[in-house]
């Protein structure tokens, strides 16, 4: 399965945000868009969701027009994970999660729903306030019960039969994670990644994305800056061209051979 962008823009107010991009994502990889803020990382990602349509151009998910698609497929196929997601409606975090799922979900009992609804809140960290009220969860609580519940939705679709997980896009999955949570957010992306489905994410945090994704994606004013895999992408040109930072931030660990971000020797005034 591919998702793909053919000469995407998308036009605002009269002012074009996204510049003809044009982006191959496959199955079985993880690829993180990263870029200063107001690049345009999240509009692209709702763009790949169909969440958007674009002004121009044309997305495609496994060779069909999203726009061709109908609801229940397209829900199949992706599932998104916003960053602005608000619930202000009363649910216990089991019922929220379940909700993942069409009522009765394709190839699930009712008793098979619930049990991977509580499955996937143990994979999250949260399965012993699977009756908790959601709002009485922490902020980075609610996003990991949100990431179990768009899980859900991939999963549920290819329960009881052959096939990967769709494609599983996530906006700022980690931003209100501690460091262990954020670990475990991404651990669950590869995961997903390697059960054969797809994983497109926006990140900030550079280091994080250079070490769980295959493929980076640069997003600058607008445009593709850059993509491929991480060695080739996090270089000192673009660290200093992209994110405004000196030279000689950029270094190579010594066990992974890949790029990481230094900012420990930056002097603050």
């Amino acid at each position: 399965m591919s998702l793909s962008l053919e000469d995407v823009s998308w036009c605002a107010d009269g002012k074009t945000v996204l510049h003809a991009c044009s982006l191959r994502f496959e199955a079985g990889l993880v690829t993180a868009i990263v870029g200063p803020n107001g690049a345009g990382k999240s509009t692209l990602l709702r763009l790949s969701s169909g969440l958007l349509p674009p002004s121009s151009g044309t997305v495609m998910l496994q060779g069909v027009r999203l726009a061709e698609l109908s609801p229940e497929r397209l829900a199949a196929m992706r599932a998104m994970l916003t960053q602005d997601g608000v619930l202000r409606a009363r649910f216990t975090l089991h019922e929220l999660v379940a909700m993942g799922s069409r009522v009765p979900a394709p190839g699930l009992t009712g008793r098979e729903r619930a049990a991977l609804a509580e499955e996937l809140l143990e994979r999250v960290g949260l399965g012993r306030f699977a009756a908790r009220d959601v709002m009485e969860l922490s902020g980075g609580e609610r996003q990991r019960a949100h990431l179990a519940r768009v899980l859900m939705q991939l999963e549920a679709a290819v329960a009881g039969r052959d096939g990967p997980p769709g494609f599983l896009l996530l906006d700022e999955p980690i931003s209100a994670q501690d460091p262990a949570r954020q670990h475990l957010v991404l651990d669950l992306a590869r995961a997903h990644a390697r059960r054969g489905g797809g994983v497109v994410l926006v990140l900030h945090d550079l280091n994080w994305a250079v070490a769980c994704a295959d493929q980076i994606v640069v997003v600058h004013q607008g445009s593709i800056h850059a993509q491929g895999p991480p060695q080739d992408v996090l270089t000192d040109s673009l660290a200093r061209t992209v994110f405004g930072l000196e030279e000689g931030r950029v270094r190579t660990h010594a066990r992974t051979g890949k790029p990481y971000i230094l900012p420990h020797d930056i002097i603050f005034k």
